[in-house]
């Protein structure tokens, strides 16, 4: 289970995302040949729009998440059950070789929250958010993150943004030090 949370918060994912991933779904990522076949993740179960087929998605990984990288690849190479064959293709199988289940997914989660005395509103999806905040506030652009996550419009991915009151603050600080500079023009090139 730890590795599955790993997954899902180091790309963004979903709870049915997570669940449906298949060991084919990474791949290399030219401009970040750091992390090997996990430089990109194609998410093919993405959120569907009522009566549409579920929406595909590239998910690029960032340096922010690379460790996860090796954690994943541990998985796959040390713990995750062999298998043959298109019904073993499931990154996360059951004992039955079957895919394991939302419900599953949502009650390990619970438990490991409970036993870790975190509070009863953070639920799988909380990964998710936190993806989201944590990129913003290490400066990757908006859109690129509404990207990253799979959301339509930049309002969603606003609602999922909860930045820390220390990033608000160097936002700010930032801000003022621009608007000092420019309204006593130190920023601006001197000519000889």
């Amino acid at each position: 289970m730890a590795t599955t949370i790993k997954v899902a918060y180091a790309w963004g994912l979903r709870r049915n995302e997570v669940r449906m991933l298949e060991l084919t779904d990474f791949g290399t990522n030219p401009h970040a040949a750091e992390f090997g076949g996990y430089g990109v993740l194609y998410v093919r179960h993405g959120k569907a729009m009522r009566g549409s087929p579920p929406k595909r998605r590239s998910v690029l990984t960032v340096p922010h998440t690379g460790w996860a990288v090796d954690c994943l690849r541990q998985w796959i190479e040390e713990v995750r059950p062999p298998g043959t064959g298109e019904e073993h293709a499931s990154l996360w199988p059951t004992e039955r070789s079957g895919r394991v289940s939302a419900d599953s997914l949502t009650l390990e989660f619970t438990l490991l929250r409970t036993g870790l005395g975190l509070a009863d509103g953070i639920d799988f999806h909380s990964l998710r958010r936190s993806y989201v905040t944590h990129l913003i506030e290490d400066g990757y652009d908006a859109l690129f993150v509404q990207q990253q996550v799979g959301h339509e419009h930049s309002s969603t991915t606003a609602l999922y943004t909860g930045v820390s009151s220390d990033y608000r603050t160097r936002t700010l600080r930032a801000a003022m030090t621009k608007m000092a500079a420019e309204a006593t023009g130190t920023n601006q090139r001197k000519t000889p």
